[in-house]
């Protein structure tokens, strides 16, 4: 019995010439249109030089972007603007970037989301470096708990520090699914 295709207004393939031209509509490379469809280099080369019939969630993921290009530059992570880089995840989506000069005391983010209950400062697009703090401090054991030095120990951290914490436990707080990825250096 042949499968109904027709619930939805997809297309049942790809070819290579719809390949090619995502990508030019995109103005992507074959390495930079691999990273966004995480897919190997070798599969998009695969793609665009046979015949076969290319299939799976490709297919609608190629509508949306021939649709909307405007998504693939959304979603692209910028250049690092600062010295410290924080990566704020739920479960193992990317939720928001956030790139910290704690010199100059400047705070700049990207949400990868419009939930706001996900993203690291909620509703909050332009976080000033006091609201950078109350997140550090949101994302570890606060200084004031019962037995606070001896947990340091256990992390071998010598003084209460959030930032500190974080690299240590990821950000993980008991009972949430979100944690954060520290990157350090231009």
């Amino acid at each position: 019995m042949k499968k109904d295709r027709n619930k939805y207004a997809l297309p049942d393939h790809l070819d290579k010439d719809d390949i090619k031209r995502m990508r030019k509509k995109l103005q992507m490379t074959q390495n930079e249109l691999a990273e966004l469809l995480n897919v190997s280099v070798k599969t998009i080369e695969n793609w665009e030089a046979n015949d076969r019939p290319i299939t799976g969630p490709v297919v609608l993921l190629s509508r949306i972007l021939l649709e909307t290009p405007e998504m693939a530059e959304y979603y692209r992570i910028p250049e690092k603007t600062a010295p410290l880089r924080l990566k704020y995840y739920w479960y193992n989506t990317l939720c928001t970037v956030i790139d910290v000069n704690m010199i100059q005391r400047k705070v700049k983010i990207k949400n990868y989301t419009q939930n706001v209950l996900l993203c690291a400062f909620g509703g909050n697009q332009k976080p000033n470096y006091q609201d950078y703090e109350e997140f550090l401090e949101s994302r570890c054991f606060p200084e004031t708990r019962d037995k606070m030095k001896i947990q340091l120990e256990e992390l071998d951290i010598p003084y209460y520090d959030p930032l500190l914490i974080i690299e240590k436990t990821g950000g993980r707080v008991e009972g949430d699914p979100f944690r954060v990825e520290i990157e350090r250096g231009i």
